[in-house]
């Protein structure tokens, strides 16, 4: 930063930018003339990339020279990676999300520092210039590449970048998202004497449903096409299907609310009125549904 004019202390005023290898005793000095420069570029074409230097800059005037900044650390500009990552691996996590890892390149084969690395992933039938392009900071070697298409086959491939650019391209690798489930049609219920679950697909289902009351919900999960709940009397209920598969969970049915039925109905007289109505005390719902791929 430049010296404020009031502060500059007489005429002639200018900068002595000194510098030196990092881990040299000796100290080279140019003197920049200008009590407005704020820059000196020094040049060597035989400089390696990305090297250290040691830099303070002092002042002067007429009068003689002023003291010198406290001593910083620079570097040559740097570039672009030379290798490519390797041993880069692509797994299938759900129907939308992959996880994608990979090595570092050797450090002895690139030039400079490795910033992060750039993953592209594009689908088989799309240009790859096309590609989606996540980027990572620092030494992260894996990451998780989301919002694709299920059941469909993708290839990814990373390459390392720095201030310079990015480097060079890995082969790419290939991974088939999962299947996506099932995603549920239409959806009716109906108080009968079972809980049936239909479907022309036989997906995996999850029947979940709790007391209307009641914050927690019980899970029933089958690839049957029917399944029974016994539910008691004189309390509400909230009922909804949901199919799931190994490519991630589908999107719920509506909400069916399955009304109280009063133990009025309940059937018994005398001494065996009482175990009647416990053995009445039960509900049985049907859901019927249908459901068609997502595909």
């Amino acid at each position: 930063q430049t010296v404020p004019e009031e502060l500059q202390n007489g005429g002639g005023f200018g900068y002595v930018v000194a510098f030196r290898p990092y881990g040299t005793v000796s100290w080279m000095q140019t003197v920049v003339a200008s009590p407005d420069a704020a820059r000196y570029v020094f040049r060597n074409e035989t400089l390696p990339p990305f090297s250290p230097y040691e830099v303070k800059v002092g002042v002067y005037n007429n009068k003689g020279e002023g003291s010198f900044s406290p001593v910083t650390v620079v570097y040559s500009a740097e570039e672009e990676p030379a290798r490519a990552p390797t041993t880069v691996l692509a797994r299938s996590l759900s129907a939308s999300d992959v996880e994608v890892s990979w090595a570092p390149p050797w450090e002895n084969q690139h030039k400079g520092r490795i910033q992060g690395y750039e993953v592209r992933c594009w689908r088989h039938d799309e240009k790859e210039e096309n590609a989606k392009r996540i980027r990572t900071v620092g030494n992260q070697t894996s990451t998780k590449v989301s919002n694709l298409r299920g059941n469909a086959l993708y290839h990814l491939a990373v390459r390392a970048y720095n201030t310079a650019g990015t480097g060079p391209s890995s082969a790419a690798v290939n991974v088939t998202t999962k299947k996506p489930p099932a995603n549920l049609a239409a959806l009716r219920a109906m108080d009968v004497s079972a809980v049936s679950a239909s479907s022309s697909l036989s997906p995996l289902l999850q029947v979940l449903y709790r007391w209307n009351r009641q914050s927690s919900t019980s899970i029933i999960e089958t690839n049957k096409t029917s399944v029974e709940l016994s539910l008691p009397f004189d309390e509400d209920y909230i009922i909804e299907i949901k199919p799931f598969s190994d490519g991630g969970d589908g999107s719920s049915s509506e909400q069916i609310r399955i009304p109280k039925i009063s133990n009025a109905y309940a059937r018994g007289s005398g001494s065996s009125t009482s175990n009647a109505c416990t053995l009445s005390a039960i509900s049985t719902i049907m859901i019927s549904l249908t459901a068609r791929s997502s595909l």
